[in-house]
């Protein structure tokens, strides 16, 4: 590929001036090469030779404003802002309509969180700057920091006004619409834009995304293809795409764009274990268990991999298979509690209640509140004769759920079975009123107790009530 005379110069100026740094020779640049060259270093995050050739800069062009103001740029980088701002003010007093000044006293202040007095500033800038696009960028994402979304959106929408081609404020406008949770007026921006460059493909691409957060996944994939008609390489558009089409239930549609996307770059774990759930919805067991298989080999700690698997051998009814996936997953994580639920439930499965109890406990102590994963346990303890456990537990699970009617009859019934009669009086009320039908729990889980006819009466009473 042929060099522009601009990028041919710009390589020779930083050849020749690490040449110079070499051989300690003494080469003269204009102060607009330095400027290139400090810039360079910087971006490269090579602030020595910044400094030095900022250094170099200043010996050789002392008078030069450019350059001060990258001096400015460097201190205010380095947080040295007391210094940077004296700078500053003497550039003003040499040229107070140059608007890089107004822009760099507005960083200082957004370095210190004044950020009404940057847009203030940048709104002075406004008026001496001849691009304009870099100044309402600026502004913003001042807006921004002080959550002015309305203003913000209102500022990224000045500066595609006039810079199209602004990727950055692009993604900021549709930011700002969808925080405002003004996705169809997004849309509606999206679409004008479009017409003002049709070859946009993140303007499609971000098009698709809020028709897909709107369930509209026709409408999405249209605008996914048009992305990827533009970019044939856009990862994002084609993985996106394939989400749409999973969910319009186009299965082999959307293991096309999954593997386009693993064609493009190296296989992703979310990719394969997407093909794997897609085979396996079109009845293609032996390919899914493929992928569920290389998607754990690609990211062993990636959880709904292993989980895929051992749900898989659920489904199967093959317990012992899916035993032996959710031991392998709990040998590198013995934390998760996904895991842990999964181990207690085939467990009881294979009628192994001593270790199902133990999955369970293990899956509240690492983080399982959900109700279900309460009763689960109780019902083991219950079932195993662990009564005083089972209530201990109970009682802490009315802490996440005060007003579930299934812990206070599982409640009643146990106070009843240890003869602590007031307590299991007191549960069982609760329970009635809470929801009274689902009185059936003692009858069902505790005969002994449903047969004693004061328990009844007890409930009759209240059903008169």
């Amino acid at each position: 590929m042929q060099l522009s005379d601009e990028e041919e110069n710009y390589n020779l100026s930083l050849s020749k001036f690490e040449s110079m740094l070499k051989t300690n020779k003494v080469f003269f640049f204009d102060s607009e090469e330095f400027e290139e060259i400090i810039l360079h270093y910087l971006d490269m995050g090579k602030s020595a030779l910044a400094k030095k050739a900022l250094k170099l800069a200043l010996d050789q062009h002392p008078k030069s404003t450019g350059l001060k103001l990258v001096q400015v740029e460097m201190l205010i980088f380095e947080e040295k802002l007391e210094i940077a701002e004296r700078l500053l003010n003497e550039l003003y007093a040499i040229e107070p309509n140059n608007e890089e000044i107004y822009i760099q006293k507005a960083n200082i202040c957004s370095k210190r969180d004044q950020h009404e007095k940057a847009v203030e500033y940048l709104n002075i800038a406004l008026e001496f700057t001849e691009d304009y696009a870099d100044v309402y960028n600026l502004i913003g994402m001042e807006h921004l920091f002080m959550d002015n979304l309305e203003l913000a959106k209102v500022s990224f929408i000045k500066c595609l006004e006039e810079d199209i081609e602004d990727q950055s404020a692009l993604y900021n406008v549709v930011y700002c619409f969808e925080f405002l949770d003004q996705n169809l007026e997004a849309i509606t921006y999206l679409e004008q834009y479009i017409e003002k460059n049709p070859y946009s493909e993140i303007a499609w691409h971000q098009k698709g995304r809020l028709h897909y957060g709107l369930k509209n996944y026709e409408e999405s994939i249209v605008a996914f293809e048009y992305a990827t008609l533009i970019d044939e390489d856009f990862l994002g558009a084609y993985m996106e795409k394939a989400k749409a089409y999973e969910r319009l239930k186009q299965y082999d549609k959307a293991i096309e764009s999954y593997s386009r996307t693993i064609e493009l770059d190296d296989a992703t774990s979310y990719a394969l274990l997407r093909i794997g759930k897609c085979h396996e919805k079109l009845g293609n067991t032996a390919l899914a268990l493929s992928f569920y298989n290389k998607t754990v080999h690609e990211d062993p700690l990636l959880d709904k991999g292993w989980i895929a698997i051992t749900d898989f051998y659920v489904r199967q009814n093959n317990f012992q298979k899916a035993l032996f996936f959710v031991n392998k997953a709990l040998a590198i994580d013995n934390q998760n509690k996904l895991y842990w639920k999964r181990y207690a439930t085939i467990n009881k499965q294979m009628n192994f209640f001593e270790e199902a109890e133990f999955g369970y406990r293990k899956a509240v102590e690492f983080g399982d509140t959900e109700l279900d994963t309460w009763l689960f346990w109780v019902d083991l303890l219950l079932f195993l004769g662990e009564f005083d456990s089972a209530i201990l537990t109970l009682l802490q699970a009315t802490e996440f759920y005060p007003e579930a009617n299934e812990i206070e009859y599982r409640l009643a019934g146990l106070y009843f079975m240890t003869q602590d009669t007031t307590k299991a009086k007191f549960h069982l009320s609760n329970g009635l009123r809470l929801n009274f039908d689902n009185y059936i729990l003692i009858e069902d889980m505790f005969p002994v107790v449903w047969a004693k006819k004061t328990v009844r009466n007890y409930i009759d009473k209240h059903k008169k009530e």
